[in-house]
């Protein structure tokens, strides 16, 4: 179903997921689309950022932000063009980012939004390398884990958008930069394009005993995005002084209960004593927003020269969303996965 200028499709948060999400929690409606008021401006979807965190927001349990209520319409960040304007600084046909969410369109009064350079190339990056994955990246690893040069970085989820990003800042910084993925694929783009120097990947045999053999000199820096069996296999490595920015736990976010087996925090309270290991979470617009300026001058620098690589994955259709997010959370996107909800013109 394609977009109408006068029906707003949405979709809503149906039912919270037990586990893995299925398609029965969400549920697609239509209603008219809303006119703007003076001051106000209407905004047309485009494309729409599918990505992780959204999981956590479906739950009703405490988080760094308010859980969805059931009946909302689904979260998300979204490129979108003005399609009909009565406030002063925007006239329709601008590119803007913004946070509309599952739909096709919504009325603005101008807070929050971001306006986009009306000749850009590829307005779906600014959800992506030039937008909050690689914000994240670039704030987690230069801040957090501060990279000097001859270190050993370790990547998780290393061709995901905020992952093949850091490992590229990191070569950047002159570290040795190994990968984690899952699938032959992926590891092999993570070398050959990313200019990671080895990735592993975690579905195969024999994965921490690879892990340990590509860092013989144990490993400096940890950017977390997996949790689980990764970060399993990285703790015993991790050196003196070593540093974890937690950018995300991907592999629990459907848990239900404590995971089976031993109870691993004494051993990791442990190393991060023993080892004086600076291991921190952080939401980048909360902890980092002020800096936003300072990373779209650098990043857009590096792009544009070159110095970073980035794929992205399109879904068409507003109503492929909720299969698409699912996938996400099962590992089967490639790269930065973005649905177009509606024509660019």
């Amino acid at each position: 179903m394609s977009q109408s200028s006068q029906q707003n499709r949405q979709i809503h948060l149906a039912s919270r997921p037990h586990g893995a999400p299925t398609l029965d929690n969400f549920r697609l409606e239509s209603v008219p689309v809303s006119r703007p008021e003076e001051g106000q401006l209407l905004l047309r979807t485009v494309y729409l950022s599918l990505d992780p965190y959204m999981r956590g927001r479906m739950s009703e349990g405490p988080s760094y932000a308010p859980p969805m209520a059931i009946g909302d319409v689904m979260i998300g960040g979204t490129v979108c063009r003005v399609a009909e304007s009565r406030h002063p600084d925007y006239q329709p046909g601008d590119w803007v980012l913004s946070g509309n969410g599952w739909q096709d369109y919504a009325v603005s009064n101008g807070d929050g939004l971001l306006k986009l350079a009306s000749d850009m190339k590829h307005p779906s990056h600014a959800l992506g390398v030039l937008g909050m994955p690689g914000f994240t990246a670039y704030m987690g690893l230069l801040d957090i884990g501060q990279p000097k040069a001859g270190e050993t970085l370790v990547v998780a989820a290393a061709t995901g958008p905020v992952g093949a990003t850091v490992g590229q800042i990191g070569k950047l910084k002159g570290c040795h930069v190994i990968g984690i993925a899952g699938g032959e694929e992926k590891c092999r783009h993570a070398v050959e394009t990313l200019g990671f120097d080895a990735c592993i990947d975690h579905r195969q045999p024999g994965f921490p005993e690879e892990l340990a053999r590509q860092c013989g000199e144990g490993i400096d820096i940890y950017y977390e995005n997996v949790g689980g069996k990764v970060f399993d296999a990285v703790l015993p490595l991790l050196n003196t002084n070593a540093r974890i920015p937690v950018c995300g736990v991907v592999a629990q976010y459907n848990s239900t209960g404590l995971p089976d087996g031993p109870d691993r925090l004494p051993l990791l309270l442990e190393t991060i004593l023993k080892k004086r290991m600076r291991m921190q979470g952080f939401i980048i617009f909360d902890d980092y927003g002020h800096r936003y300026g300072e990373f779209h001058e650098a990043m857009s620098a590096w792009y544009a020269d070159g110095k970073i690589q980035y794929r992205e994955q399109v879904v068409q259709g507003l109503e492929n969303a909720p299969e698409a997010f699912i996938g996400l959370l099962e590992g089967k996107n490639f790269g930065k996965l973005v649905v177009q909800v509606g024509k660019v013109d």
